[in-house]
Parts: structure tokens; sequence; C-alpha cells
């Protein structure tokens, strides 16, 4: 029997790597736009856009030739000494978001635990909590990664099973319940942290008026809103933050994924200086945090969701997008849901069949929480692709 390159390759994967992942069976090799191509010569259009980092999409040119400039110069310094992109890229960080500052790090895991660090230094230090007493409220279905520290508030069993002892001080409330957000509010709340619409959750949105509300209700009591917007931000749902939608500017906001463009682990939390001009030297770092070549590929990747106007034409091809999905005439589709180019569509049955079916026809998305498939490609798509996976979907569901 003659064994495809593919299953040479999955054969070499599941013999030496932990099973921490249950990928589908694609071994891609190439990419390009919205396009990839696996080791056996199919082509695929891509609609995770690996979980959001590819909105510039795949091996954008703009930040390839940027980041093969910066490797013939120099790649690591650490931050114990200076280089000359880190700058730059805050800069431009800046002016794109509008916060002061930012704490570069790498993963965006990363980045939610420099946003919890900010937030209790300044509950101790501004707000007046006592030493050690901190709490931040976090929400039901979250996803914040997958730390040790993150993982504590997670409400998701798996993710803390044989895991513990776990880190306290972390509230967990339903999430789009503004009842149960101003019940768990005391004076030792620091801050609350959220998603603007939960991915890795389904998709799920919160109730309208819920963030601005919830916005308020800190605003009220002292207490700091975090938005985790990892795979919501710079542009997959319309807006460079899905908190734009609410109207609301959060004290903190972290940011990663397609802060890179997929081509560098580069994230950041982002905040003023009222906030992260607390830190001083020795209380938060990474030796890759900052580094120059991860500077010079997210400075690139910004200017190009910018320049290429992508927020915008997320807003355009996903409300395009959502209303062909919304049109399909299937037993199987109860719901479909999002915001620009993040968009979860639930079914009545698993959704992992239906992945393997549209594979099969060369779309490749994901099932999230079983039963929905989150469809997510590349910022850059067109009309007429958009129109191609169509036919397919239609052929699976239909």
């Amino acid at each position: 029997m003659v064994i495809s390159k593919s299953d040479q390759y999955i054969e070499l994967e599941q013999t030496y790597a932990a099973r921490t992942y249950k990928p589908l069976d694609v071994v891609i090799e190439t990419g390009d736009g919205v396009w990839v191509t696996d080791v056996d010569g199919n082509r695929y259009l891509d609609c995770l856009s690996a979980y959001s980092a590819v909105n510039q999409g795949h091996c954008n040119p703009r930040i390839k030739a940027a980041m093969i400039e910066q490797l013939n110069k120099v790649t690591l310094t650490s931050r114990a000494f200076r280089n000359n992109q880190l700058g730059p890229f805050l800069k431009t960080l800046s002016e794109v978001t509008g916060y002061d500052m930012a704490i570069p790090m790498n993963s965006g895991a990363e980045a939610v635990e420099a946003a919890i660090k900010a937030a209790r230094k300044w509950g101790y230090l501004v707000k007046g909590i006592p030493d050690n007493q901190a709490e931040i409220i976090t929400f039901s279905g979250n996803f914040h990664g997958r730390t040790t520290t993150v993982i504590s508030f997670s409400s998701e069993e798996q993710y803390k099973e044989n895991f513990g002892p776990l880190t306290p001080g972390f509230k967990i409330v339903e999430y789009g319940n503004l009842d149960a957000l101003k019940q768990a509010i005391t004076p030792n709340t620091a801050a609350i942290l959220i998603e603007p619409i939960q991915g890795e959750g389904g998709v799920v949105m919160p109730p309208t008026n819920f963030l601005k509300d919830a916005f308020d209700v800190c605003q009220e009591n002292n207490v700091l809103f975090i938005a985790d917007e990892i795979q919501t931000g710079l542009g997959r749902t319309g807006k460079l933050f899905a908190t734009d939608h609410a109207g609301i500017r959060p004290d903190i906001i972290t940011i990663g994924k397609a802060l890179s463009g997929g081509f560098y682990p580069v994230s950041a939390a982002i905040a003023d200086e009222e906030i992260l001009g607390l830190f001083n030297p020795g209380d938060h770092g990474s030796t890759f945090g900052g580094n120059p070549l991860g500077a010079v590929v997210a400075k690139t990747a910004l200017e190009v969701l910018v320049d290429e106007n992508l927020i915008e034409r997320a807003d355009e091809m996903g409300e395009y997008f959502m209303g062909r999905l919304r049109r399909l005439e299937s037993d199987v589709v109860q719901e479909v849901r999002g915001k620009g180019l993040l968009i979860g569509m639930e079914l009545s049955v698993p959704a992992r069949p239906y992945a393997y079916e549209l594979k099969a026809l060369g779309v490749l998305a994901k099932e999230t929480h079983e039963n929905v498939i989150r469809f997510a490609p590349p910022l850059v798509i067109s009309k007429e692709e958009i129109d191609w996976a169509m036919e397919r979907i239609e052929q699976v569901f239909e």
C-alpha cells in the first residue's frame, strides 16, 4: 500500500508530539493570501487564519520583505540592551491604538499574564487594596490561554483537571449577566477580564449593550476593564478592536496573533501611563519580548492593516459572508452569528464531521465547542473567494 506524504507527516507528529491538539488531518506546506496547499498538492481556502493570526494573509509580501531585511541585520539583543526597532514599533502601536505605552511580549497568554500583573499592581498602589487581597473577575466560557494562572479561572473543567493547585484571586461570573457582575464586585476588585466576543467559546456574542454597561459599572466602582482582544482585535470584527463596536475604551487591552501577521510570536498588553507607568525595572520582562525581529514584523503588520484598509474590508466582507451563510437552507444549521470576519455557525449536531466534508471540497474550517464551525478567513479575502467557498459550503449543508 502506498502511503501518502500527508500520512507520513501525520505519523511523525503522532509519534513525537505530545497529544495536546486534535487537528484536522491536513498537512500544509505553503500559503499565499487566503490559500494554502498541502504536501500532496491539494489546495484549500483557509477559513481559520491560524485562529486569526494571519489577518493580513498568508506570507504577506510586505511583512515578509521587512522580516528578511531584518534577518540580515540582528534578530535578538534581549532587553539587557536597546535596539533600533523597538521604539519605532511601540510608537506605531501607540499611534494606531491611541494608548500611551505597551509591554511587548511573545504569546497571547503572556500578554494576559502581563495585564493581570498590571491590574494587581494598580489595585495595590492606586486603589489601595490590602496586600495580596486583589480580585479579578472573569466570565464563564472564557479562554485566555493555558498557563497555570490562566487556567485557574477557566470554567472548562478539562483545562484545570490534574493541573492544580490553582492560582487564587479570581472570580467567575456568567458571561453577559450584568447583575452577577455587580454582585461580584467588592472593594478588593481590581479589574474584570473579558473577551468582547468569546471566540474559543463558540463565537459567543455578549447581549446588546452588555459591554458598555459592564464598562460603566467598572467606572462607577473604580475597577479596571481589561479586554482580551487577542483573537477579536486588529481588524477581525470590522473595527480595530471589537470593543469599538460598544463605543468604549478599555483600561488595558491584550493583543497578539495578527500583531505579527503570522510571521513571528509577538503580543502586548497596552494601556496608558497611569497603569503601565507603575512598573519598575525587574517587575516584568521577557528575553524575546521586544526583540528587533519581532518589532519590525509587528510594526509592518500594523501598517499593512491600516494602509490596505483591511479593517474596513473585514466589515464589508464579513457582512457579505454572514449574509450568504444565513441564507443556507439546512436542517442542521441553528444559528449564524458574529462580527466582521469572525463568524460562528452553530449546528444541532457535532461539527467535526462537517469540517472534514468541507476539507474534502477544499475549504478549511474548524469546529469549536463541539457543535460550532468557525469561519474566520484572512481579511484579504475577496467577494469572489467567498463565493467560491460558499458553493462548497452549500454542497455540504444543503
